[in-house]
Order: structure tokens, then C-alpha cells, then sequence
């Protein structure tokens, strides 16, 4: 069979993720600048090869002071650091559309394997006869894990921001 290759169509897909804040509330944040690929054997995900790579200057939390402190070098350290990268090391079908997707996650010069949870929405064509694979990632790190330590104490107890981080991730694929 021969290898299929996707491209993240960045103007339809979402890389977010969300922290808790002051630990009741949740902040959300996304990447807007990134791209992606992956390898298929035909329209099979089974053992696809997964590539991402976004660039920390483009986080987007909707607060331009917040934007600013999560590019310093307290959490991401744009500057030193101006990419986050995943290189998957498998892709396996769980059941029905249910898929895990393992890899290295490269961000703030510490890379680790983290697993995500993947739903494969199908294929369609859209209007101008284009094949596009529609995919839903979600999963959770500890950003301490690479590095990420910054945090203040509340009064009340607790801490300001959260250890754990979720992702949400939406995207749609361009067969090429």
C-alpha cells in the first residue's frame, strides 16, 4: 500500500489548551501560528506518522499581559525556546474511531512521551474536491514536567496556576 500524506489545513483546525486559574476557574489558550503533518498507509490512521511543530510566540489567551508572561522566561521562554514540537511514536486504533496517539513532546528545551486520546471524525470531500480527515486530540501533562515551575501562592491556600494542562485539539487534514 502506498503512504498517504496529510497537512494540517491551519484555517480550519485549533490547537487549545486550558490551566486552571486560582484553582476554580479554567483560562483558555491557544497556538495561532503552527503546522503539522501526518503519514498514512492509504486513509488507514493505524500506525500513522505524526508531526507538529507551533511557535510559542504566537500563544493567544485573549489577554496581551498574560500573552506577555507566558512568553518570558517563566513559562515558555519564547526567545530561548520558540517552538513547541510532537513526533508521534505510535498510532493505534482503540475501537470504532477511538485512537491512542503516543510521542515526544518537545517544549522549553525538555522533551518527554505523552499520549493522547484521538477521535477520527472520517473523511469527506469538500466543495472543490479536496479529501479532508477530520480529527479530535485531547490529553493532559503535568507542565512541570518540562520545566514550566513558575506559580504564586494564594492567600486562601492554593496556588495561581495549575500544574496540570489539557489539550483540545481540533483538526482537519488536506490529503496531498
Amino acid at each position: 500500500m502506498s503512504t498517504t500524506k496529510w497537512a494540517i489545513d491551519a484555517s480550519h483546525s485549533e490547537i487549545n489548551f486550558k490551566v486552571k486559574h486560582m484553582m476554580f476557574t479554567n483560562v483558555t489558550g491557544k497556538f495561532e501560528t503552527f503546522e503539522g503533518q501526518l503519514e498514512t498507509e492509504g486513509d488507514s490512521l493505524e500506525n500513522a506518522k505524526a508531526s507538529f511543530t507551533a511557535q510559542t510566540a504566537s500563544i493567544n489567551t485573549g489577554n496581551a499581559d498574560r500573552d506577555n508572561h507566558l512568553k518570558s522566561a517563566d513559562f515558555f521562554d519564547a526567545e530561548q525556546f520558540p517552538t513547541v514540537t510532537f513526533e508521534s511514536t505510535s498510532f493505534t486504533q482503540e475501537s470504532g474511531s477511538d485512537y491512542k496517539l503516543k510521542g515526544n513532546l518537545t517544549l522549553h528545551g525538555v522533551t518527554k512521551e505523552i499520549t493522547l486520546n484521538a477521535d477520527f471524525g472520517g473523511l469527506q470531500k469538500d466543495p472543490w474536491g479536496n479529501t479532508k480527515a477530520g480529527l479530535s486530540l485531547t490529553g493532559k501533562v503535568n507542565r512541570k514536567d518540562w520545566g514550566l515551575n513558575w506559580n504564586a501562592a494564594l492567600e486562601t491556600g492554593g496556588v495561581l496556576v495549575s500544574e496540570d494542562v489539557r489539550f483540545e485539539i481540533e483538526l482537519q487534514l488536506l490529503k496531498q
